[in-house]
């Protein structure tokens, strides 16, 4: 139901319920419903509507939630909900389809018909073509019959196809746009539309004579319309700018010229419905060569001659001022005076701004909305609310009449010149102001519950072409009005099938909300976008803008928008077979910041750090390696399972963080305080239960080293024993046999090697606190390298035997191994190290 024509439903009224009392029209406080939530009884008074309107229709493997608050919802289509095969049409079906797409018929008395002269031989070598399976090219100027023509055609090739004739309109239209119109006119699939390996399925089973009227496309557009259709014979219609070039063999070309000047002359006497006086076919014939026979011209002349002959002969009646409405057609009065002088050639040729002064007053004011329009006429159930006239709907016969009207489609448009002569006349002065004002019609229009999406489908170019021209706008409040009207009409247009109209609504909406400012609409924009190019085959396109939404409503807290794009870009990472993209991650409550859990594992450079403590304390290297890479190791496999940090909870994710950078930071200190001990305190460093043993034998409490007081080592007492002995260092030696080179003491040939630091050099591994020149200067002969512990829990003694000689070690293997250590505790020239 139109929101112009209200029925009592509408305002809350039944027409069977109580409304005649004395209490019609005030509130009745809450009604009782039942468990469905129906009321129970008849409200009066009026309610507000519900604005948001939610459709489920299904798109190829796809089920689209049309969500008008949030934005649209998409998934898979579960299995209980795939779409019946699609119905053939009979052939009263499809002229019901034709009926509803046609455009309305203007009020006021019918129009007379008009013959068509001088093309009975296009029409016989057109319909020729076509019962031969030929697709035609029907080339002509604007104004020059084309669309009086295919009528003609569409009768004669009524029963040449099994599907019929199809009639479509190529008026801002794409190649797509044509083949889901095709598939609708032969098929009943409601709320049903196929994906494209689907759709070429279906059209290519569709045997018909497809007229298709003002076809602006050519080349590989059209190519592939061909192709498609193998089984379709094409009847275009264009205009001789548009190049077609790509598909020349496909098609025979018919040129439509102008009329002759006798044929021009007859259809003008038709026009005016009355033969012309001889004053008037000198006319006809200037006009003619001027206009090379266009059939609008004459009539648009005609008009301009019965207006002549209802006006009175002043020579004022030729002003723009206000002047008396001339009814079209069927007016029987007379008219006081002699006759007004003709127009002149120039008004002739050019008559829209001298037609359009002797209309009624919302006559002009609706060809004022169009040229503010870009030409489009809203439809007739529209204008009184536009012009303020509740009679303003008859405007539309009177612009029919005087041939300012050209249909397209389900709708009118003006004819071709119409916009630029009334532009040069100052109709176009106030166009942004009346295109706001269509603008903030339609978007009331298109949000109402009364207005189905197949009406607003239909009023798509007048209200597409509402919003572009507000974009950009420099007055205030035109891009906001823009953004509304976006807004509102872009769900209709998407449950009303029309899915050109909604990506341009789409497109016109979001640049208008960028420019004016609004971030949360342009968010919507996107994710429709993104929702758009997810059904349409274009995965890549769908995640930048789903993306850039979920950017969007994740800054402004929008959390029921962002999850629905997040369920979107989910899909659409699931159907392209990536991975799932980093924004899913980011935004939302229940999905954890990437950021921070790269952030909470800052044990790596503690190990770079550590790292040269490992020469000095070889026993505590490997223990302190695994220690601090244990907790840098937990983020790349966190980073790995993207699945299973998706699941966890924000709270749980912090907890875990936490406890890794504790155990790592624990860690540290535990490590640092023991190395740091070992470093700083001597009688710390190497405490074992040899040292204590030693301790008992021999050390002092000024001495606790366990070093004798004549500076001979404990082991050279007991060259034959088989126990080991703590070391001047507290390490222990091993005894060593006779034959035994590696562990024997240097004799007193022995010196130094030149790269053993000397007495005067202290050790720079370990600094010497208790130290004496008597101790440093006298070395002790019998002292050997003391091995490692690792050394001396192993029972073999043949594993000794791979230890370099005390008198030539190796200064560049000194950070690694047991050389190293028994190097370091020797001294300086194989000397005891003092405590």
């Amino acid at each position: 139901m139109d929101p112009t024509h209200r029925e009592p439903e509408e305002f809350g009224r039944d027409t069977d319920g109580p409304g005649d009392g004395p209490d019609h029209g005030r509130s009745q406080g809450p009604r009782p419903r039942s468990a469905k939530g129906t009321p129970g009884a008849p409200d009066f008074g009026r309610q507000t509507p519900q604005q948001a309107r939610f459709v489920r229709l299904i798109s190829g493997d796809y089920l689209l939630t049309v969500n008008p608050v949030d934005g649209s919802e998409v998934e898979l289509c579960p299995p209980g909900e795939q779409p019946t095969a699609p119905v053939r049409r009979t052939a009263a079906g499809r002229a019901d389809h034709e009926r509803a797409l046609a455009p309305p018929v203007p009020p006021g008395p019918p129009a007379p018909q008009l013959p068509l002269l001088e093309r009975a031989e296009e029409r016989e070598r057109l319909v020729r073509l076509l019962s031969r399976g030929r697709s035609v090219r029907l080339t002509g100027p604007a104004g020059s019959g084309r669309t009086t023509l295919l009528d003609a055609v569409a009768a004669d090739c009524a029963d040449l196809a099994p599907d019929g004739v199809v009639r479509l309109s190529g008026y801002r239209r794409t190649a797509t746009d044509l083949l889901y119109g095709l598939f609708e006119a032969v098929n009943e699939a409601p709320l049903y539309r196929p994906d494209r390996t689907a759709l070429l399925e279906e059209v290519r089973r569709i045997g018909a004579v497809v007229l298709l009227d003002d076809l602006e496309f050519g080349g590989a557009a059209l190519e592939e319309l061909l192709d498609a259709t193998p089984e379709c014979a094409f009847l275009l219609a264009t205009a001789p700018d548009v190049v077609v070039s790509g598909a020349d063999p496909y098609l025979e070309e018919v040129l439509l010229a102008g009329l002759g000047r006798d044929a021009s002359t007859e259809l003008l006497e038709q026009v005016v419905e009355r033969p012309l006086t001889e004053e008037e076919r000198n006319w006809a014939g200037d006009l003619w060569f001027e206009s090379e026979g266009l059939p609008l011209r004459f009539v648009q002349a005609g008009a301009l001659l019965r207006q002549r002959d209802l006006l009175g002969a002043a020579p004022e009646a030729y002003g723009p001022g206000d002047r008396p409405a001339v009814p079209p057609f069927g007016h029987d009065g007379a008219v006081d005076g002699g006759r007004a002088p003709l127009p002149s050639l120039g008004d002739g040729a050019a008559p829209a701004a001298l037609l359009a002064s002797r209309l009624s007053g919302p006559a002009r004011d609706t060809l004022r909305f169009a040229v503010a329009l870009g030409g489009e006429v809203p439809h007739q159930a529209h204008l009184p609310a536009l012009v303020g006239d509740t009679h303003a709907d008859a405007a539309l016969g009177e612009l029919a009449g005087c041939g300012l009207l050209s249909p397209a489609g389900p709708r009118y448009r003006l004819a071709a010149g119409v916009v630029a002569q009334l532009e040069a006349a100052g109709y176009g002065e106030d166009a942004t102001d009346r295109a706001r004002t269509a603008a903030q019609h339609y978007a009331w229009w298109a949000g109402h519950p009364s207005v189905t999406p197949e009406r607003a489908a239909a009023e798509a170019d007048a209200v597409v072409a509402a919003m572009a021209q507000l974009v950009p706008g420099d007055g205030a409040g035109q891009t906001s009005a823009a953004v509304l009207l976006a807004r509102s009409a872009a769900p209709a247009f998407a449950a009303g099938l029309h899915w050109g109209a909604w990506e341009r609504a789409l497109r016109i909406g979001q640049e208008a909300a960028r420019i004016a400012g609004e971030v949360a609409e342009e968010a919507y924009f996107h994710h429709e976008l993104g929702v758009l190019a997810l059904l349409s085959g274009n995965p890549d396109r769908a995640r930048a803008e789903l993306e850039t939404s979920i950017g969007m409503r994740g800054a402004l807290a929008d959390k029921s928008g962002a999850v629905a794009g997040r369920r979107a870009l989910a899909l659409v990472a699931d159907r392209s077979g990536g991975p799932l993209p980093g924004a899913l991650a980011q935004v939302g409550e229940d999905v954890p910041f990437a950021e921070p859990v790269e952030q909470a594992t800052p044990a790596r450079p503690m190990a770079a750090t550590t790292q040269p403590m490992s020469p000095s304390r070889p026993d505590e290297g490997p223990t302190t390696v695994i220690a601090r890479q244990s907790a840098p190791a937990a983020a790349p496999a966190a980073r790995s399972g993207r699945p299973s940090v998706l699941g966890l909870a924000r709270r749980n994710l912090v907890a875990t963080a936490a406890g890794v950078l504790l155990a790592g930071v624990l860690g540290t200190v535990v490590v640092l305080g023991m190395t740091s001990g070992s470093d700083d305190v001597p009688g710390n460093r190497g405490v074992t239960s040899e040292q204590s043993s030693g301790e008992q034998d021999g050390g002092t409490e000024e001495d606790p080293a366990g070093d004798p007081a004549d500076g001979s080592t404990p082991g050279s007492a007991s060259s034959g024993g088989g126990d080991a002995t703590p070391g001047p260092s507290g390490s222990e030696i091993t005894p060593s046999g006779s034959g035994s080179p590696s562990t024997g003491s240097p004799g007193p040939s022995d010196k130094p090697s030149s790269d053993r630091p000397t007495s005067d050099e202290p050790s720079s591994d370990r600094p010497t606190k208790s130290s004496s020149p008597t101790k440093s200067s006298s070395p002790t002969k019998s002292e050997s390298p003391s091995p490692t512990p690792t050394e001396t829990e192993t029972p073999e003694p043949t594993d000794t035997a791979t230890e370099p000689e005390p008198t030539s070690p190796d200064t560049s293997d000194s950070a690694s191994g047991p050389s190293s250590s028994s190097a370091a505790a020797a001294g300086p020239a194989g000397g005891p190290v003092a405590a």
